[in-house]
Parts: C-alpha cells; structure tokens; sequence
C-alpha cells in the first residue's frame, strides 16, 4: 500500500516536472531572447540617433565613400554588424561589408518603422532594427541597425542548464519530503482505522475521531464536486446538432407541428434577365438563424412571397418545398397587396418600430393608416397559420416585430397552441417606447405568446420595464413572468447564433484560393491589408461612419495609403423609403469623396458593392479578408460577426466588434469599438493590421469555440424546452393533455 501511495505521488511529481521544463524552457528562452533583443534594441535607437544628423548629407550626395568612412567610425562596438540603407521600394542604397553578408533589403521590408525582427543568417541570429528616413528635400529612406544575436543563443543555452540542473534538485528534495510526509501520515491514519475497527467505532461517523471525519468530509467534498464538475464540463461540452433538436421536438414536444411565421422568406424566385427562374437567399440574419432550424425540425414556414416568380412555383395552395434540391420542410406564401406592404412593411414597421427600437437617431413615424395595414396584414398571417397548423396545439415560432399582434390574434383562434415570439431587433426603454401611440395594443398582443425571447438580459428588463408601465399586469421579477387576463408569458435572453458548422462551409475554397478569386475579382492588389464590410444599406449598420474611420486612418498614417482596402458589401434594403435612398446616396458620396482624396488609378481606400451576394460568395469575402469590421450603431445581435468567425476555419483574421452589439457579449475577443468614436474605430483598425499572427490565432480559436457551443441549435433548443415545460405543467395541472386545448380557452374566458 504504501509502495502504490508513493508511486502515485511521486510519478505525478515527475511528470509535472517534466512538464514545467518542457514548457518552462521555451519561456525562459523566449524571456531571455526578449531582454537581449529590447536591449539591442536601445542601442540601436541610440546609433540611430546618432546618424539623423550626418548621414542625409553623405546619402545625398550618394558618396560611398565617405559613407564607409563613416559607418566604420560607427560601427566600433563589437556586436554591431553594421549598417544598411534601403528604398522604400526595397532597393538596396549602401551596406556595410559585414551587413551584406547578413541580411539584404528584401528581408527587411516587412519590418515597421522603429521595430525590430530577428533574422537566421549564415553567421548566426541577427537582429534588425528599421527606422524611416525623410530628411527634407530627399526621397525617404530606411536605415537598418543590425547586431549580432549569437551571443544571446550562448546565454540561453548557459540559462537552460542551471534551469534543468535546478529543477532536477527540487524534485529530489520535494521528492523525499514527501516520502516522509507520507510514511508518517499513513502510519497515524492505519493507527486510527485499526483503534476503529477493534471497537467497531467505524459503523457511526458520529463517534469516528475528530482527525478522521476531516477526512470523511473532505472525501464527501471531493465527491460532490467531482459530480458537479462532470455535471458543468457535460453541460460545457455540450454538443447541439440537428439530431439533438429533432430529439427535443420528439421527446419533449412530443412532435407537434412546427410553424415558423416571419416576414421574410428564406428563399425568393426571381425572374433573372434572360427569363428563367433563379433562387436567392435573401441578406437576413433572421434567415440565416431560422432556416437551418427548420432543415432539422421539418413543419411550415409561412412567410411574405414578394419574388416576382413566388407565385409560378407554388402549388394550388400557395405552398412549395425548399431548399430546392434537397426539400426539407415547406415554405407557404402569404400575397399582400401594394397597399398592405406600404403601410405594413415600409409604413409602421420600417418608418416606426425599426427606428423607435434602435438608437440610431432616426425619428420613428407614426400613421393611423400604418397602424390599421399592420394590423390587417396579422390578421391575414392568422388566418393562414392557423389553416396551416390543422392539429388544435401546434407549436409556432413567430419572429421579430414584423408580427407584435400575432400572438392575441392567434390566441383565440387556437388556445391549445404554444406561441413563441422571438424580438430580433433591440427593446428600448420605457420612455423611449412610450412614444408609440399604440404602445398599450401592441403589448397586450404580445404577452399572448408562451414564450416571449430577446438577444440579451437587459433587452428582457426594458422590455418588463415597458410593461410595467404601461400595462395592468402582474410581473414576477425572479421568474421574469407577465400574468395578464389569465395568461401566463415567459420572458426570458435566447442568444441568437448561426449553424454550426455552417453548410456553406463544406464545399469552401482554399483560404488561398479564396484570397486570390476575390482580390482579382475587386482589383485589390495581393499587398494590400483587406478589410471587410458585409450587411444590409440600414442606417443602424454604420457604414459612413467606418468610412469616416478609414479616412481618418489615412490622415494620421500616410505610410498606409496604398497598403489597405475596405470592401464594404451593402446589399440594397428598403430602399422605397426616402431614408434608405438618402443613406444609399449619402454612402456612394463619402466613399467617392474619400477615393478622390486618398486614391490614385491603381488603388483604392474604398470599394463599395451595393448589390446583393449570394451566401457561397459572401463566406468566400469572410475567408479573404485580413479583418472584418462590425460597427453597428446598435444592433440585436449582429450574425455577420458570427458568420466572419465560423468561416475562419484558418483560425486566423481580427474582428472588429461594436459595444451596442448583442454579439459583443459572447466574442469577447473581438477588438471593442464605440462605432460614435470614429478615432477609436481607427485605431482598432491600425491594432487589426499590426496583430501578430499568434495573437489572431488565440482570439479567433476563443470565439470559434464560443460560436461552436452556443450555436442556433442551442437557440432553438432552449426555446423548444421552455415551450415544452410550459406545455408539461399545464398537462399535470390538468390531468389530460388531450383536453388541454379546451381547458386553456376555458381558462382565458374566464
């Protein structure tokens, strides 16, 4: 026993040891490679100095020399190998006899201006520092100070054995300490176990020694939180899939029928330019959440058929399969006339509820005549979901502000129903919303649905807020529950989040082909940084303002002015509303203005694309671009974010990530911008451009990881099992789950 105690204490001990040299050491070395180089470094920047005065005069007059002369004089300490001047374009202006056979002007292009980089020549490890030139009435130059390094490797090597020679004797010593340690604690401990047993003292823990229960605590205590570790790392690595979803709506729901009801369709026929029907994906983010979900889940999606061939494709009863090619589930159409769409779509809900919910400083408008065409159009979508569920307890998903009466128009058509109602955009403040002068109608609908989901926490409290406000209700804090006329609604933060891992992923190119395909398809040459914009023309999505940043960038460090490009994707939205056509024109002026001030025939600050993509060229642009900026004014979540991460299957490129962002609460590792500080969205551009490749691989691994457990799936599924508690409680509290439908209209009559 005693030989197995000391095994098991003492192999751990040394394969910690071993551990601790084997990453121990490269630290050490990496440390000390640090120090030399900071101090090379200092040095370097005093020769510099040295050199401002003297040396344009002798690179002028292209005197080599008086340069030799004088770079020798310079030269003197011992570890300095000597001198290089280059161009700006990589030409080689002087060197001195030993730097020439170091280094060469082409490695040290990639070299910023006051940086250093180590070097592996044949003579051993350089290092070079650079430092940009531009005395006046000269063409600018750069310096190069090298020194020698191979001092450093000499110096590590010394520092890696007294590391090894000191951890040898540290185990030895912590090695028989231990042994004593346990010798003497085993002999106490047999000591107590033998004086237990003869009086049979072991079968009551209340008369066990007071040495000994510490012990039985302390082995109580490791239990349970081993059983609490497995149950969160079971939690953590938790594995949502499609099969997982289908699981809960099987076992869970008992699979009823699903109905997903949104605005927006997932896929639009359109008639193309030489006659035949093509199928796009509209730019969404609602879309691109929902409509994996129903590839797993089956049912209906009821939706608005605005393609000018929606209507060709559909059968009798205005239904088709998708996704074409591999049908899953069914999409049904809803026709709204012009007159419905003005003051639905573009009237209250793009005029009014989009700018009321977002603080993008746009006044909202309010018109009776909206009002009455949004709540027609509900009604109209009640109708049809309610043909469309046949059974009296289907479970529907309705989504975002498009439908805020739905779920009171539905109630009484079907009471057995589980109404979910998820709120994609932003819930402001209860003063901010109580502008809407039909704020009282609108949440009385809503606190119909079971369950009523938003991107975040504080979206939930402002909305409770609002409600409390305006509404006669009773609210439960703790459980973040609204009673209102016999109805029970639960509140509740559901993060929205995209497949994973996404199917547009499968059949991507290369990252290098990607690269390439889109540089050559833009005009964007193979040196310039490529930073990425992607969403819809929306006000909310600050894209002048990145333009101002960029512009910015530009003044401040002239150096980049033909070294990076921002390709902003704008896919045309709503653009009947004068809003949007003066934010579409306001856009093409200012990235105009600013590629006449900065750019010249071969280069660009800007290339603006205002058409749609479709989604296999818009994952091509996230795995080409070096960052990707994100800075919406305010926004719900925010997917592009997610989809810019998921494509990066490279584990590399920087995201730059708005604070008013739902998604700035999950990727913490994106770099944080307040999209009003256009100075600050610069210099997060100038950090994306200077992060070291390690660093980048660290941050995208995080949020790949966070993206990857929290993806829609998990979105859908936390949502389903509340729906389906809510469903299981109402069956033990009635006794009989086919009666439920009936007693839940009972109920709400009463």
């Amino acid at each position: 026993m005693f030989r197995s105690i000391l095994l098991r204490s003492l192999v751990p001990l040394l394969v910690a040891a071993g551990l601790v040299a084997f990453f121990g050491l490269p630290y050490v070395n990496r440390l000390l490679l640090d120090w030399f180089s900071a101090d090379m470094q200092v040095r370097a920047r005093l020769v510099e100095s040295s050199l401002q005065d003297s040396l344009p005069p002798l690179v002028k007059r292209d005197d080599l020399g008086a340069l030799n002369d004088f770079a020798s004089k310079v030269t003197a300490d011992q570890r300095l190998l000597g001198i290089l001047i280059c161009g700006t374009d990589g030409r080689l202006m002087f060197e001195t006899a030993r730097a020439s056979a170091a280094v060469a002007c082409a490695d040290t292009v990639r070299i910023a201006d006051g940086h250093s980089a180590i070097l592996h020549a044949g003579t051993g490890s350089v290092q070079v520092t650079m430092f940009e030139q531009m005395p006046p009435g000269q063409a600018p130059y750069r310096v190069g100070i090298l020194y020698d390094m191979s001092f450093a490797d000499r110096r590590q090597t010394t520092a890696r054995d007294f590391v090894i020679a000191f951890g040898g004797v540290s185990v030895v010593i912590l090695g028989l300490i231990l042994v004593l340690a346990a010798w003497l604690l085993l002999r106490r401990w047999a000591n107590v176990l033998i004086h237990d047993i003869s009086r049979r003292r072991f079968l009551d823990d209340a008369q066990s020694p007071s040495l000994w229960m510490p012990v039985l605590r302390q082995v109580r205590k490791v239990l349970n939180e081993m059983e609490e570790t497995q149950r969160l790392e079971m939690d953590y690595r938790e594995n949502w899939t499609p099969q997982a979803l289908q699981l809960v709506v099987r076992d869970q729901l008992r699979s009823p029928r699903m109905i997903v009801v949104s605005n927006r369709e997932p896929y639009i026929h359109e008639h193309a330019p030489d006659g035949h029907v093509e199928v796009q994906v509209p730019a969404s983010g609602m879309v691109t959440a929902l409509e994996p979900v129903m590839r797993a889940c089956s049912g209906t999606w009821v939706a608005h058929g605005s393609g000018s061939a929606d209507r060709e494709v559909v059968d009798r009863h205005d239904r088709v399969a998708v996704p074409p090619g591999d049908p899953a589930y069914t999409l049904r159409r809803v026709w709204l006339t012009d007159e419905e769409e003005e003051g639905y779509y573009y009237g209250l809900s793009n005029e009014g509820l989009w700018p009321l919910c977002h603080l993008a400083y746009v006044r909202p408008s309010f018109r009776e005549a909206d009002w009455n065409a949004y709540c027609a159009v509900n009604r109209k979508f009640a109708e049809v979901v309610t043909r469309e569920a046949g059974s009296q307890d289907p479970v529907i998903l309705i989504q975002d502000f498009h439908f805020a009466v739905l779920p009171g128009q539905l109630r009484p058509r079907r009471p057995g129903a589980t109404i979910l109602l998820f709120w994609h955009i932003p819930w402001p403040n209860a003063e901010t919303f109580g502008v809407c002068p039909w704020k009282s109608e609108m949440l009385s609908n809503m606190l119909m649905a079971d369950v009523l989901g938003f991107h975040t926490l504080h979206h939930c409290q402002n909305f409770l807020s609002t409600v409390d406000r305006f509404i006669e209700c009773q609210i439960d804090q703790e459980r973040m529950t609204v009673a209102l006329q016999g109805h029970v609604c639960h509140v509740n933060a559901y993060p929205i989040s995209i497949e994973w891992p996404p199917h547009w992923l499968a059949n991507a190119p290369e990252i290098a082909v990607c690269r390439r395909s889109v540089r050559e398809r833009f005009g964007i040459a193979e040196h310039v940084m490529l930073g990425l914009g992607v969403e819809r023309w929306d006000f909310t999505k600050g894209v002048i303002e990145r333009f101002h940043a960029i512009e910015l960038l530009l003044d401040q460090r002239p150096q980049l002015r033909g070294q990076m490009t921002l390709l902003q994707i704008a896919a045309p939205s709503r653009s009947k509303l004068p809003a949007y056509q003066a934010l579409q024109r306001d856009t093409i002026h200012e990235a105009d203005r600013i590629n006449v001030r900065f750019g010249n025939e071969t280069w660009k600050p800007i290339v603006l694309i205002g058409k749609h993509q479709r989604p296999q060229q818009v994952f091509e642009l996230y795995r080409a671009a070096d960052f990707c900026v994100v800075n919406s004014l305010h926004d719900g979540m925010n997917l592009v974010a997610k989809e810019f991460v998921a494509a990066r299957d490279d584990e590399d490129g920087v995201l730059i990530l708005s604070t008013f962002t739902g998604a700035s609460r999950e990727l913490v590792e994106a770099l944080p911008v307040n999209p009003f500080d256009v100075a600050e969205t610069a210099d997060a551009m100038l950090r994306a451009m200077q992060m070291p490749r390690e660093q980048r691989q660290q941050r995208m691994r995080l949020m790949r990881r966070t993206v990857k457990e929290n993806n829609v799936y998990r979105w859908a599924g936390r949502m389903l099992m509340d729906a389906a508690r809510i469903r299981q409680r109402e069956a033990l509290l009635t006794g009989d789950t086919r009666r439920l439908p009936e007693i839940r209209a009972e109920r709400r009559v009463n």
